[in-house]
């Protein structure tokens, strides 16, 4: 289960991420709120494990080490961070994340198999930016799970692509709930979908009442890390990293 007790992260001059509450456990899908591109993205770095945040907690199955939820998570087309570039090709973006698999995992992780294993031929000579946003999104949700040891997807924004959500939504629905591999799994989004019931939280809730999924119940240590970046060459605002 992902826990986050109002983890927060200082701007220059306005908070990047106000305190924000939320838990997710495998085999659920949870929606968080958003206006800001920026406070959406610093979100889902500090939810991936990629950043630390200034105040409160992040935890991964009741550890609030780092380390466990960085090696646990996948942070899928974050904007600025880990999103696609757009000169690549499909089968070259393939190749690039299949090398950052694990290396006990990626002898058998090459580029054309994974291709044609995983229905992604017809596309393989698109480039990134071509892609519909459903494709898009299965493409790079399947890539994140090439490595065995992903158990949390952030999904940053995926909405950005287009207003339909049957661009994302039912792809992040089926990996959730997947019963022979159930994920924890997480979208920033500027709004909810419509008929949306699932859970759902917002960022900066600290000050509201929460809404079912945007509170822990477990009892993991409650001690705020200090501040200090993961990564430093890449940034956000400089105030995040890759």
């Amino acid at each position: 289960m992902l826990c986050a007790r109002q983890p927060s992260v200082k701007g220059r001059r306005l908070d990047l991420l106000p305190p924000t509450s939320l838990q997710v456990a495998r085999g659920e899908l949870l929606l968080v709120t958003g206006d800001r591109q920026d406070q959406r993205t610093a979100l889902a770095l500090v939810l991936s494990g990629r950043m630390r945040p200034d105040g409160g907690t992040v935890s991964w199955d009741g550890s609030a080490g780092i380390r466990p939820l960085r090696r646990a998570s996948a942070l899928v087309d974050s904007p600025g961070v880990t999103e696609p570039e757009q000169h690549l090709s499909v089968a070259d973006l393939v190749t690039e994340d299949l090398a950052l698999v694990p290396r006990r995992y990626r002898g058998a992780l090459l580029s054309k198999p994974w291709l044609k294993v995983n229905r992604f031929e017809d596309v393989a000579g698109l480039w990134t930016e071509q892609l519909p946003p459903a494709r898009r999104t299965e493409l790079l949700t399947a890539l994140a799970l090439a490595n065995p040891g992903t158990d949390l997807l952030v999904v940053d924004s995926p909405d950005r692509h287009g207003a339909d959500p049957a661009g994302w939504l039912p792809r992040l629905s089926e990996l959730a709930y997947d019963g022979g591999r159930p994920l924890a799994v997480v979208a920033t989004v500027t709004a909810l979908p419509d008929g949306w019931t699932g859970p759902s939280a917002a960022i900066g809730n600290a000050d509201r009442r929460p809404s079912p999924g945007s509170f822990c119940t477990d009892n993991g240590p409650k001690t705020p890390p200090k501040s200090k970046y993961v990564d430093k060459n890449s940034s956000l605002a400089s105030e995040v990293a890759k």
